[in-house]
Protein backbone atom coordinates (compact mmCIF):
# COMPACT_ATOMS: atom_id res chain seq x y z
CA UNK A 1 0.00 0.00 0.00
CA UNK A 2 1.38 3.08 -0.73
CA UNK A 3 2.33 5.39 1.85
CA UNK A 4 -0.23 8.64 2.30
CA UNK A 5 2.81 10.81 3.47
CA UNK A 6 5.02 9.67 0.81
CA UNK A 7 1.78 10.78 -1.87
CA UNK A 8 1.48 13.93 0.05
CA UNK A 9 5.39 15.01 -0.31
CA UNK A 10 5.24 13.77 -3.77
CA UNK A 11 2.03 15.95 -4.76
CA UNK A 12 3.48 18.79 -2.94
CA UNK A 13 6.76 18.46 -4.89
CA UNK A 14 4.91 18.96 -8.06
CA UNK A 15 2.75 21.90 -7.13
CA UNK A 16 6.20 23.64 -6.22
CA UNK A 17 7.56 22.45 -9.75
CA UNK A 18 4.50 23.99 -11.04
CA UNK A 19 4.91 27.09 -9.38
CA UNK A 20 7.95 27.70 -10.16
CA UNK A 21 8.39 26.91 -13.56
CA UNK A 22 4.46 28.36 -14.60
CA UNK A 23 3.62 24.97 -16.22
CA UNK A 24 1.07 22.20 -14.79
CA UNK A 25 0.62 18.69 -15.52
CA UNK A 26 2.93 16.05 -16.10
CA UNK A 27 6.52 16.76 -17.51
CA UNK A 28 9.18 14.90 -19.29
CA UNK A 29 13.51 14.35 -18.49
CA UNK A 30 15.34 13.66 -20.78
CA UNK A 31 18.78 12.35 -20.71
CA UNK A 32 21.04 13.80 -23.38
CA UNK A 33 24.78 12.23 -23.95
CA UNK A 34 27.66 15.09 -25.00
CA UNK A 35 30.05 13.35 -26.02
CA UNK A 36 31.01 12.48 -29.93
CA UNK A 37 29.70 16.02 -31.87
CA UNK A 38 32.11 17.66 -34.04
CA UNK A 39 30.90 20.66 -32.68
CA UNK A 40 31.90 19.69 -28.83
CA UNK A 41 30.13 18.96 -25.76
CA UNK A 42 29.89 22.72 -25.19
CA UNK A 43 27.62 22.97 -28.46
CA UNK A 44 24.86 20.26 -27.12
CA UNK A 45 25.11 21.84 -23.79
CA UNK A 46 24.28 25.02 -25.13
CA UNK A 47 21.17 23.11 -27.03
CA UNK A 48 19.72 22.09 -23.83
CA UNK A 49 19.79 25.03 -21.99
CA UNK A 50 17.77 26.68 -24.81
CA UNK A 51 15.50 24.02 -24.54
CA UNK A 52 14.95 24.00 -21.31
CA UNK A 53 14.94 28.22 -21.32
CA UNK A 54 11.85 27.58 -24.21
CA UNK A 55 10.12 25.03 -21.67
CA UNK A 56 11.23 25.71 -18.05
CA UNK A 57 8.67 22.58 -17.04
CA UNK A 58 11.27 20.69 -19.23
CA UNK A 59 13.95 18.36 -17.30
CA UNK A 60 17.40 17.64 -18.55
CA UNK A 61 20.05 15.45 -17.82
CA UNK A 62 23.55 15.55 -18.78
CA UNK A 63 25.96 12.74 -19.47
CA UNK A 64 29.00 13.56 -20.46
CA UNK A 65 32.26 15.61 -19.41
CA UNK A 66 31.74 18.11 -16.78
CA UNK A 67 31.24 21.73 -18.03
CA UNK A 68 29.72 24.70 -17.09
CA UNK A 69 26.04 24.95 -16.86
CA UNK A 70 23.29 24.95 -14.33
CA UNK A 71 21.63 21.88 -15.32
CA UNK A 72 22.59 18.50 -13.67
CA UNK A 73 25.84 16.32 -15.62
CA UNK A 74 26.61 12.76 -14.64
CA UNK A 75 29.91 12.89 -15.57
CA UNK A 76 31.55 10.48 -17.82
CA UNK A 77 34.89 10.24 -20.65
CA UNK A 78 33.83 7.69 -22.98
CA UNK A 79 30.65 7.25 -25.45
CA UNK A 80 30.30 3.67 -23.54
CA UNK A 81 30.30 5.04 -20.50
CA UNK A 82 27.34 7.51 -21.65
CA UNK A 83 25.30 4.83 -23.18
CA UNK A 84 25.50 2.50 -20.41
CA UNK A 85 24.28 5.33 -17.94
CA UNK A 86 21.66 6.59 -20.52
CA UNK A 87 20.33 2.79 -20.45
CA UNK A 88 20.42 3.09 -16.72
CA UNK A 89 18.38 6.30 -16.53
CA UNK A 90 15.38 4.82 -18.88
CA UNK A 91 15.25 1.45 -17.42
CA UNK A 92 14.60 3.22 -13.73
CA UNK A 93 12.61 5.85 -14.78
CA UNK A 94 14.62 8.68 -13.91
CA UNK A 95 14.42 9.42 -17.80
CA UNK A 96 11.23 9.78 -19.89
CA UNK A 97 13.45 9.36 -23.26
CA UNK A 98 16.83 10.17 -24.52
CA UNK A 99 18.66 12.37 -26.70
CA UNK A 100 21.91 10.32 -28.34
CA UNK A 101 24.50 10.67 -31.09
CA UNK A 102 25.08 7.21 -32.01
CA UNK A 103 22.67 4.22 -31.16
CA UNK A 104 22.67 0.38 -32.40
CA UNK A 105 18.77 0.10 -32.90
CA UNK A 106 17.60 -3.42 -33.61
CA UNK A 107 16.65 -4.44 -36.80
CA UNK A 108 12.75 -3.95 -37.23
CA UNK A 109 13.42 -0.34 -35.47
CA UNK A 110 14.43 2.84 -37.26
CA UNK A 111 14.04 6.69 -36.56
CA UNK A 112 10.97 9.15 -37.42
CA UNK A 113 12.92 12.45 -38.20
CA UNK A 114 11.39 15.79 -38.38
CA UNK A 115 11.69 18.66 -40.28
CA UNK A 116 10.79 22.56 -41.09
CA UNK A 117 9.89 23.13 -44.73
CA UNK A 118 11.52 26.18 -46.65
CA UNK A 119 8.50 27.15 -48.74
CA UNK A 120 5.93 27.07 -46.01
CA UNK A 121 7.46 26.95 -43.22
CA UNK A 122 5.54 23.37 -42.10
CA UNK A 123 6.49 20.98 -39.85
CA UNK A 124 7.16 17.34 -41.35
CA UNK A 125 7.95 13.75 -40.69
CA UNK A 126 10.00 11.96 -42.27
CA UNK A 127 10.16 7.90 -42.07
CA UNK A 128 12.37 7.25 -41.84
CA UNK A 129 16.33 8.69 -41.45
CA UNK A 130 18.12 6.05 -39.25
CA UNK A 131 18.32 2.32 -38.70
CA UNK A 132 16.95 -0.69 -40.31
CA UNK A 133 12.81 -1.64 -40.50
CA UNK A 134 13.34 -4.46 -42.80
CA UNK A 135 16.14 -5.95 -45.13
CA UNK A 136 14.00 -5.77 -48.07
CA UNK A 137 13.84 -2.26 -49.38
CA UNK A 138 9.71 -2.47 -50.38
CA UNK A 139 9.06 -3.92 -46.88
CA UNK A 140 10.93 -1.55 -45.30
CA UNK A 141 8.85 1.26 -46.42
CA UNK A 142 5.75 0.10 -45.96
CA UNK A 143 6.74 -0.70 -41.61
CA UNK A 144 8.29 2.88 -42.42
CA UNK A 145 4.97 3.91 -43.10
CA UNK A 146 2.82 2.60 -39.81
CA UNK A 147 6.05 4.19 -37.81
CA UNK A 148 5.78 7.16 -39.06
CA UNK A 149 1.93 7.47 -38.49
CA UNK A 150 3.19 6.27 -35.73
CA UNK A 151 4.92 8.89 -34.57
CA UNK A 152 2.86 11.86 -36.17
CA UNK A 153 -0.02 10.61 -34.10
CA UNK A 154 1.75 10.42 -30.19
CA UNK A 155 2.95 14.09 -31.54
CA UNK A 156 -0.89 15.66 -31.68
CA UNK A 157 -1.93 14.78 -35.02
CA UNK A 158 -4.87 12.49 -35.02
CA UNK A 159 -4.98 12.14 -38.94
CA UNK A 160 -1.73 12.52 -40.80
CA UNK A 161 -1.27 12.22 -44.29
CA UNK A 162 0.68 10.41 -45.63
CA UNK A 163 2.70 10.51 -48.98
CA UNK A 164 5.34 7.95 -50.50
CA UNK A 165 8.08 9.43 -51.71
CA UNK A 166 8.94 8.65 -55.60
CA UNK A 167 12.07 6.20 -54.93
CA UNK A 168 12.49 3.15 -56.65
CA UNK A 169 10.01 1.20 -54.86
CA UNK A 170 7.69 3.65 -54.37
CA UNK A 171 4.87 2.60 -56.47
CA UNK A 172 4.79 -1.29 -54.84
CA UNK A 173 4.52 0.56 -51.52
CA UNK A 174 1.66 2.74 -52.76
CA UNK A 175 0.13 -0.21 -53.62
CA UNK A 176 0.61 -2.11 -50.51
CA UNK A 177 -0.45 0.27 -48.08
CA UNK A 178 -3.98 1.11 -50.12
CA UNK A 179 -4.24 -2.58 -50.00
CA UNK A 180 -3.65 -2.12 -46.50
CA UNK A 181 -6.15 0.76 -46.24
CA UNK A 182 -8.77 -0.86 -47.92
CA UNK A 183 -8.44 -4.30 -45.74
CA UNK A 184 -9.14 -1.68 -42.61
CA UNK A 185 -6.27 0.23 -41.70
CA UNK A 186 -6.74 3.74 -41.21
CA UNK A 187 -4.46 5.84 -43.54
CA UNK A 188 -5.13 9.63 -44.98
CA UNK A 189 -3.27 9.43 -48.41
CA UNK A 190 -1.44 13.01 -49.44
CA UNK A 191 -2.00 14.83 -52.18
CA UNK A 192 0.58 15.87 -54.34
CA UNK A 193 1.29 19.55 -54.80
CA UNK A 194 1.69 18.62 -58.71
CA UNK A 195 -1.52 19.10 -61.39
CA UNK A 196 -1.25 15.35 -61.82
CA UNK A 197 -1.95 14.53 -57.88
CA UNK A 198 -1.66 11.21 -56.21
CA UNK A 199 -0.05 10.05 -53.24
CA UNK A 200 3.22 9.30 -54.53
CA UNK A 201 5.26 12.79 -53.93
CA UNK A 202 8.33 14.95 -56.44
CA UNK A 203 11.00 17.14 -55.01
CA UNK A 204 8.02 20.14 -55.11
CA UNK A 205 6.24 18.33 -52.13
CA UNK A 206 9.16 18.07 -50.13
CA UNK A 207 9.80 21.95 -49.73
CA UNK A 208 5.96 22.24 -49.95
CA UNK A 209 5.11 19.32 -47.12
CA UNK A 210 1.74 18.80 -49.00
CA UNK A 211 2.47 15.51 -46.33
CA UNK A 212 2.62 15.41 -42.97
CA UNK A 213 4.75 11.98 -42.97
CA UNK A 214 7.26 11.30 -46.14
CA UNK A 215 8.04 7.86 -46.70
CA UNK A 216 11.63 6.53 -47.59
CA UNK A 217 14.17 4.38 -47.17
CA UNK A 218 16.33 5.19 -44.63
CA UNK A 219 19.38 6.28 -46.80
CA UNK A 220 17.64 8.61 -48.72
CA UNK A 221 15.64 9.92 -45.22
CA UNK A 222 19.41 10.76 -43.77
CA UNK A 223 20.09 12.45 -46.92
CA UNK A 224 17.14 14.38 -46.68
CA UNK A 225 17.51 15.13 -43.06
CA UNK A 226 20.98 16.55 -43.43
CA UNK A 227 20.03 18.63 -46.74
CA UNK A 228 17.01 20.30 -44.42
CA UNK A 229 18.68 21.13 -41.42
CA UNK A 230 22.04 22.28 -42.65
CA UNK A 231 21.21 23.78 -46.04
CA UNK A 232 21.43 27.61 -44.66
CA UNK A 233 25.24 26.75 -43.27
CA UNK A 234 26.73 24.94 -46.01
CA UNK A 235 27.04 21.49 -44.46
CA UNK A 236 28.95 21.90 -41.32
CA UNK A 237 25.91 22.81 -39.04
CA UNK A 238 22.75 21.67 -38.92
CA UNK A 239 20.47 24.60 -38.05
CA UNK A 240 17.08 24.06 -38.39
CA UNK A 241 14.40 20.76 -37.71
CA UNK A 242 14.19 18.59 -34.46
CA UNK A 243 16.68 15.84 -35.41
CA UNK A 244 16.88 12.51 -36.50
CA UNK A 245 13.56 11.81 -34.70
CA UNK A 246 12.97 8.37 -31.73
CA UNK A 247 13.32 5.17 -33.24
CA UNK A 248 10.35 3.18 -33.48
CA UNK A 249 9.29 -0.55 -34.19
CA UNK A 250 6.81 -3.63 -33.56
CA UNK A 251 7.43 -4.29 -29.95
CA UNK A 252 10.09 -1.37 -29.16
CA UNK A 253 9.19 0.15 -25.51
CA UNK A 254 12.73 3.42 -25.79
CA UNK A 255 12.07 7.23 -26.66
CA UNK A 256 15.66 7.33 -28.09
CA UNK A 257 15.92 10.18 -30.48
CA UNK A 258 19.33 10.82 -32.49
CA UNK A 259 20.87 13.78 -33.51
CA UNK A 260 24.12 13.53 -35.72
CA UNK A 261 27.96 15.15 -35.04
CA UNK A 262 27.14 18.24 -37.04
CA UNK A 263 23.87 19.14 -35.27
CA UNK A 264 23.98 22.82 -34.04
CA UNK A 265 22.54 23.96 -30.42
CA UNK A 266 19.52 24.63 -32.15
CA UNK A 267 18.39 20.94 -33.46
CA UNK A 268 19.89 19.59 -30.01
CA UNK A 269 17.28 22.05 -28.46
CA UNK A 270 14.50 20.69 -31.05
CA UNK A 271 15.60 17.19 -30.43
CA UNK A 272 15.36 17.49 -26.84
CA UNK A 273 11.55 18.86 -26.77
CA UNK A 274 10.87 16.05 -29.86
CA UNK A 275 11.69 13.31 -27.27
CA UNK A 276 9.29 15.13 -24.43
CA UNK A 277 6.85 15.69 -26.61
CA UNK A 278 6.76 11.67 -27.71
CA UNK A 279 7.33 10.91 -24.09
CA UNK A 280 3.82 12.80 -23.25
CA UNK A 281 2.27 11.09 -26.32
CA UNK A 282 2.87 7.95 -25.04
CA UNK A 283 4.96 6.50 -28.37
CA UNK A 284 5.76 3.12 -27.34
CA UNK A 285 2.34 2.44 -27.04
CA UNK A 286 0.75 3.94 -29.80
CA UNK A 287 3.19 3.05 -32.18
CA UNK A 288 2.33 -0.68 -30.72
CA UNK A 289 -1.37 -0.19 -31.27
CA UNK A 290 -0.36 0.81 -35.00
CA UNK A 291 1.01 -2.03 -35.54
CA UNK A 292 -1.24 -4.53 -33.96
CA UNK A 293 -4.16 -2.85 -36.44
CA UNK A 294 -1.52 -2.44 -39.56
CA UNK A 295 -1.01 -6.59 -38.75
CA UNK A 296 -5.18 -7.25 -38.12
CA UNK A 297 -5.36 -5.67 -41.51
CA UNK A 298 -3.51 -8.52 -43.25
CA UNK A 299 0.07 -6.81 -43.38
CA UNK A 300 2.08 -9.59 -43.19
CA UNK A 301 0.07 -11.51 -46.50
CA UNK A 302 0.44 -8.07 -48.22
CA UNK A 303 3.88 -8.22 -47.79
CA UNK A 304 4.42 -11.57 -48.35
CA UNK A 305 3.01 -10.74 -52.35
CA UNK A 306 5.87 -8.40 -52.90
CA UNK A 307 8.25 -10.81 -54.94
CA UNK A 308 6.32 -11.21 -58.02
CA UNK A 309 7.59 -14.61 -60.40
CA UNK A 310 10.30 -13.80 -63.25
CA UNK A 311 8.52 -13.08 -66.27
CA UNK A 312 10.28 -15.53 -69.09
CA UNK A 313 12.11 -14.18 -72.07
CA UNK A 314 10.19 -13.61 -74.85
CA UNK A 315 10.38 -12.35 -78.10
CA UNK A 316 8.63 -9.14 -78.66
CA UNK A 317 5.59 -9.03 -80.30
CA UNK A 318 5.57 -7.29 -83.48
CA UNK A 319 6.57 -3.67 -83.33
CA UNK A 320 3.89 -0.75 -83.77
CA UNK A 321 4.14 2.97 -83.17
CA UNK A 322 3.52 3.39 -79.09
CA UNK A 323 2.18 6.89 -77.92
CA UNK A 324 -0.15 5.80 -75.20
CA UNK A 325 1.74 5.91 -71.61
CA UNK A 326 0.44 4.00 -68.83
CA UNK A 327 1.83 5.08 -65.13
CA UNK A 328 1.73 3.92 -62.10
CA UNK A 329 4.26 1.14 -62.65
CA UNK A 330 7.23 0.97 -60.39
CA UNK A 331 10.81 1.05 -61.86
CA UNK A 332 12.23 -1.98 -60.35
CA UNK A 333 9.04 -3.96 -61.77
CA UNK A 334 9.18 -2.06 -65.09
CA UNK A 335 10.73 -4.85 -67.46
CA UNK A 336 8.82 -7.77 -65.90
CA UNK A 337 5.31 -5.98 -66.26
CA UNK A 338 7.00 -5.17 -70.27
CA UNK A 339 7.16 -9.03 -70.24
CA UNK A 340 3.67 -9.85 -68.80
CA UNK A 341 2.54 -7.62 -72.07
CA UNK A 342 4.46 -9.47 -74.84
CA UNK A 343 3.12 -12.50 -73.55
CA UNK A 344 -0.50 -11.45 -74.41
CA UNK A 345 0.43 -10.50 -77.69
CA UNK A 346 0.97 -6.75 -76.90
CA UNK A 347 3.74 -5.16 -77.69
CA UNK A 348 5.05 -2.49 -75.29
CA UNK A 349 7.91 -0.53 -74.70
CA UNK A 350 10.05 1.23 -71.67
CA UNK A 351 9.90 5.24 -70.78
CA UNK A 352 10.05 8.13 -68.61
CA UNK A 353 7.46 10.25 -68.04
CA UNK A 354 7.45 13.65 -66.28
CA UNK A 355 6.56 11.94 -62.71
CA UNK A 356 8.29 8.49 -63.28
CA UNK A 357 8.81 5.18 -65.35
CA UNK A 358 6.04 5.00 -67.77
CA UNK A 359 5.11 1.91 -70.41
CA UNK A 360 4.43 2.65 -73.52
CA UNK A 361 1.53 1.15 -76.08
CA UNK A 362 -0.52 1.74 -78.88
CA UNK A 363 -3.76 3.19 -78.18
CA UNK A 364 -5.29 0.56 -79.35
CA UNK A 365 -4.14 -1.97 -76.78
CA UNK A 366 -4.53 1.03 -74.21
CA UNK A 367 -7.50 -0.63 -72.58
CA UNK A 368 -6.70 -3.99 -72.50
CA UNK A 369 -2.89 -3.75 -71.16
CA UNK A 370 -4.00 -1.70 -68.70
CA UNK A 371 -6.29 -4.71 -67.46
CA UNK A 372 -3.41 -7.09 -67.88
CA UNK A 373 -1.14 -5.08 -66.01
CA UNK A 374 -3.93 -4.14 -62.96
CA UNK A 375 -4.70 -7.89 -62.97
CA UNK A 376 -1.17 -9.42 -62.48
CA UNK A 377 -0.61 -6.08 -60.04
CA UNK A 378 1.73 -4.52 -61.81
CA UNK A 379 -0.98 -1.19 -61.19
Amino acid sequence: MTNPQVMAGEIFARLADALETGTFGAQATVALTTLGSELGPEELVRGAEMAVAQDPGLKVILIGPRVETELPVMECACEADAHRIMEELLAAGKADAAVTLHYNFPLGVSTVGRVVTPARGKPMFIATTTGATASDRVEAMVLNAVAGIAVAKSMGIPRPRLGVLNVEGARQVERILKNLAAQGYSIEFSQSVRSDGGSVLRGNDLLTGSADVVVCDTLTGNLLMKLFSAFTSGGTYETLGWGYGPGVGAGFAKIINIISRASGAPVVAGAIQYAASCSKGNLPHVAQAEFQAAERAGLAALLTKTEKPQVQELAPPPRKPVTEEIAGIDILELENAVGALWAENIYAETGMGCAGPVILVAPADAEKARAILAGKNYI
